[in-house]
């Protein structure tokens, strides 16, 4: 059943959103309003099979011993089967119906069939051993494109993650890496054996009787022709087919995440709508892309059986005519169904040969992402960080087309505490990120201590700067391992302390296993107001003397707030600290109020300063506009 035109339209859309190479900027902590630009990344469809392959076999230049190995087993086993196949002509011309019109020989046949036994018994063991090393291999190699790809997405920049979406990264960590897999343990061994075996029964074929092989070789150019026809349609429907695979997954984890937002805003019904026609659109692709791959094998398999009929036919009248032994047109029928089975088994892997270097090309689209920009050559190390910050004529946009920041100026000595306030999308949450060089200033300049941020080693300046960030996130472990996440050698002591001066201490030890209970799906058995105690827990037990607070009490009652606001007190009294809030009464006793608006600094002052000013503050503070 076609799609409407709205439907058309909806697809393309939703293929634009969770399929594309360029992923829609996701709203939060990497960017502000309007979110940072996309960068591209390379397409599912295969471009250079010759790089891509070269590339793949890469990965297998530590087993080349072992890869040896497999492919002399292949030798072995296909020897074996050649011979056993051309034993048959001696075996029928001498025991079973002697050329010289003789009875056959019982007790020869039996000897001559123990030796057939156990020349196809080497060639099992071959077989055998081929297959287990070769598994080894593949494994060996999935091991290191995975290192080598979760070690490069460890290395990307945030705006990388804001551009693209987590469902279809995850999608080429499993199915796109799985692809290769099956294709390093079977088809390279399959197309290896096949092409050997084509040559070794050609020779024999030849051997036995030039006649028929030349029927034989006829037949050659029309499966070649025709096996060629279906294999370029194959390609174009695997590559459409993982991409629509990664659309799929990407959709698929949004809703996931999102499912309280969908259920609260009823809207349950757009998203299976939505998913129905991803889903749709994945099965057009995999239909397309599977009866391609399916179809090669009984393609070939026909023109096989046409060349075993010709063959059969030519052979018996050789046979009347020609005085052509019945062992030898045995033996040559064989051969035909021997030729043509490597000739339909190649052609049966190249589907999974197209599918895996789709695969690998997203796979290795990441992989030669830039990654984050490295530290200069002359980078330097403050030891100790006292947390003297100054921001002078910051100018920024996440597009050179749209400036976020407009020469944004501002100071923070050690200790000091200052607030930022203002509209959402007013730049608050940039600054934080320019202080992180989670992205880099147009223009400008950030310096802590007096050097510039840039002229830092990036490790060393995120190592001193703690985070508490609206959108909480806890990894799977005890809750101590989380506490713990902030500074890895802290002591259990330390753990404790931190969770006391966060005002968590009460509620972890309600736990059931307390400070070593399991958290697991991001702490979904703890709430949200539990989860951001945590969070804050892991930013206090951080000797890090720069604290950012970006709407750290936004998810916990007022009560609990007051109890959180003692221990902040605490936490930063020799901290300089950065505090977003949307709530008001949290930062009047900051040192200095920045308020924000498209960009700006349009007022600065501490709180009585603002207030007694009767601006933009003071309209916010005493509810007579709207933050937002």
């Amino acid at each position: 059943m076609s799609m409407t035109a709205n439907e058309k339209r909806r697809m393309e859309s939703l293929k634009h959103r969770y399929g594309r190479e360029v992923a829609a900027p996701k709203r939060g902590m990497g960017h502000g309003p309007g979110g940072p630009g996309g960068g591209r990344m390379a397409k599912g469809t295969p471009k250079n099979n010759k790089a891509t392959i070269k590339r793949l076999m890469g990965y297998l230049n530590e087993d080349k011993s072992k890869m040896m190995l497999a492919f002399f087993c292949v030798i072995v086993n296909t020897i074996a089967s050649l011979a056993g196949s051309y034993m048959l002509r001696p075996i029928i011309n001498t025991y079973i119906a002697p050329t010289d019109g003789s009875r056959g020989d019982v007790a020869g046949l039996a000897k001559a069939l123990v030796v057939l036994a156990l020349v196809y018994a080497v060639g099992v063991a071959a077989n055998y051993a081929q297959a287990k090393v070769m598994l080894t291999v593949a494994q060996n190699a999935l091991q290191k494109i995975r290192n080598d790809l979760f070690t490069k997405m460890q290395n990307l920049p945030v705006r990388f993650y804001d551009t693209n979406n987590n469902g279809d990264l995850m999608s080429r960590f499993t199915n796109d890496v799985d692809t290769i897999g099956q294709m390093l343990s079977n088809t390279l061994v399959q197309l290896f054996s096949g092409a050997l075996s084509i040559v070794g029964t050609l020779f024999l074929m030849i051997y036995t009787n030039l006649y028929l092989t030349i029927v034989t070789i006829i037949m050659i150019p029309l499966m070649m022709k025709a096996g060629g026809m279906v294999a370029r349609r194959s390609q174009k429907y695997f590559s459409a087919q993982q991409t629509s695979l990664g659309a799929v997954n990407g959709y698929i984890e949004e809703m996931i995440s999102g499912q309280k937002v969908i259920k609260v805003f009823c809207h349950e019904n757009v998203a299976k709508e939505e998913f129905a026609l991803l889903n749709k659109d994945l099965r057009d692709n995999q239909i397309k892309a599977q009866f391609f791959g399916g179809i090669m094998g009984p393609v070939m398999g026909n023109l096989s059986q046409v060349n075993y009929s010709l063959t059969a036919c030519i052979g018996g009248l050789l046979c009347i005519f020609k005085n052509f032994d019945v062992g030898g047109l045995t033996v040559f029928l064989n051969f035909s169904r021997q030729f043509s089975r490597p000739i339909n088994e190649i052609s049966m892997q190249v589907s999974n040969v197209f599918s895996a270097l789709a695969g690998a090309e997203r796979v290795f689209a990441i992989m030669d992402e830039q990654p984050e920009q490295a530290d200069d050559a002359d980078a330097v190390t403050l030891q100790p960080m006292t947390g003297h910050v100054e921001l002078k004529d910051v100018t920024f946009g996440y597009t050179p087309d749209k400036v976020i920041l407009k020469n944004i100026s501002l100071y923070a000595k050690p200790g000091q505490k200052i607030a930022f306030v203002g509209s959402t999308g007013a730049g608050k949450t940039t600054i934080t990120n320019l202080l992180n060089r989670f992205y880099d200033i147009q223009s400008g300049s950030i310096t802590i201590d007096g050097v510039d941020i840039r002229h830092l080693k990036r490790d060393e300046l995120r190592r001193n700067i703690a985070m508490v960030l609206q959108d909480t996130h806890l990894f799977t472990g005890t809750v101590r391992e989380n506490i713990r996440y902030g500074r890895l050698d802290a002591t259990d002591e330390e753990v404790i302390q931190a969770a006391k001066t966060a005002s968590a201490h009460s509620f972890i030890m309600r736990l059931p296993h307390g400070y070593d209970t399991m958290l697991e799906g991001d702490g979904a058995n703890l709430s949200q107001g539990q989860r951001q105690l945590l969070n804050i827990a892991r930013a206090a037990i951080s000797k890090a003397p720069i604290l950012i607070l970006d709407e750290a009490t936004s998810s916990v009652d007022t009560r609990t707030e007051k109890h959180i606001e003692k221990g902040m007190d605490r936490l930063m009294a020799d901290r300089t600290t950065f505090v977003i809030a949307h709530r008001l009464s949290t930062v009047r006793n900051a040192n200095a109020i920045m308020v924000l608006e498209q960009g700006q600094i349009i007022e600065r002052g501490d709180h009585e300063d603002l207030l007694a000013m009767r601006g933009r503050y003071y309209e916010l503070y005493t509810g007579l506009k709207e933050l937002d």
